[in-house]
């Protein structure tokens, strides 16, 4: 992750994103690119000015958003760290962001989530959702707050694939978590649920159960299936036992709760994107799961996704 990408939102003076990307920069010596990606429809209408006035308008605010990054730049300028800006005028927002990233070769991507007006809580807009969906990079999503000396990160995985999510992706999921708890000096924990509820009715065949078993006892063997598959992985990375999380319930529910009671500052979780004629969806638990979390969150991707996406994949409309 030598290549980190930052997205700075040009309407607010807070910028919680920049924050977290210049010192994760600062800490594995990368290189950092601002990027302010902008559009306004009413300065695309050649009805309301001539050529010539438009380009100047749309010339002069890309001027000022370079400015500003430039501003940014030597604010968090520290040795070691080469520190570039860049302005695009694209749309719709989360295109323009991915569109950039492609060509820019990021390894990783930065953004703000904002408050939803009216709630007074953080959470994912659509077009943080459109990148978690569309980013074939790493996603790290940034809420308010700062970050205590030793931070706390969960791995949230899945190792019997219930949620049709790939082996390779927890092992990346888990890669790239060491990877950034050691740049952070943070403390890695591993998170995995199954909820028990939904395999009484889909298990007994395959636990070879009788149609009669116990709820309780269904529990249990799921229990020790996911328990085997879950040690095995969490051994092989060497995560301590006490850092370690098999919980028996909802994953949507689960996941928040245990991301609250340690106190973790990120969460790091895969996303499997199916391209149907370019319409991607991620999994419906990772759906009801990302906007309940209290911490910022990282979303990995399959390694095959990103070998899929190039500069022209995207619509241009």
């Amino acid at each position: 992750m030598r290549n980190i990408l930052c997205v700075i939102d040009p309407t607010t003076s807070t910028q919680p994103a920049l924050k977290r990307a210049a010192a994760f920069a600062e800490q594995i010596g990368g290189n950092l690119e601002l990027l302010i990606c902008d559009y306004n429809s009413f300065l695309n209408e050649e009805r309301y000015f001539d050529a010539d006035a438009l380009l100047k308008a749309r010339t002069d605010l890309l001027d000022a958003h370079k400015r500003t990054l430039f501003e940014y730049a030597e604010e968090y300028r520290t040795p070691g760290v080469e520190i570039t800006v860049d302005v695009i005028w694209d749309h719709p927002l989360h295109e323009g962001i991915v569109r950039h990233a492609i060509v820019s070769e990021a390894d990783i991507v930065f953004k703000d989530t904002h408050q939803h007006p009216g709630l007074g809580m953080t959470g994912l807009s659509n077009s943080d959702w459109n990148l978690i969906r569309l980013c074939p990079f790493p996603l790290w999503l940034v809420k308010p707050g700062e970050y205590p000396a030793t931070p706390t990160i969960v791995a949230a995985i899945d190792p019997m694939h219930q949620n049709d999510k790939p082996a390779a992706l927890d092992e990346e999921i888990l890669r790239t978590s060491k990877m950034v708890a050691k740049a952070i000096n943070g403390e890695l924990h591993v998170f995995h649920a199954f909820d028990a509820i939904k395999l009484i009715g889909k298990t007994i065949d395959v636990l070879k159960l009788p149609t009669y078993t116990p709820p309780a006892i269904v529990e249990e063997r799921a229990r020790q299936q996911h328990d085997e598959s879950f040690t095995k992985i969490t051994k092989k990375h060497d995560i301590a036992d006490e850092c370690t999380h098999l919980i028996s319930g909802a994953p949507h529910r689960a996941l928040p709760k245990l991301a609250t009671e340690v106190g973790a500052s990120l969460v790091v979780m895969g996303a499997v994107s199916r391209n149907i004629l370019k319409r991607l969806f991620i999994g419906s638990t990772a759906e009801l799961t990302l906007d309940r979390l209290p911490c910022d969150l990282l979303v990995i991707k399959p390694a095959w996704f990103e070998s899929q996406v190039g500069p022209g994949w995207l619509s241009t409309d």
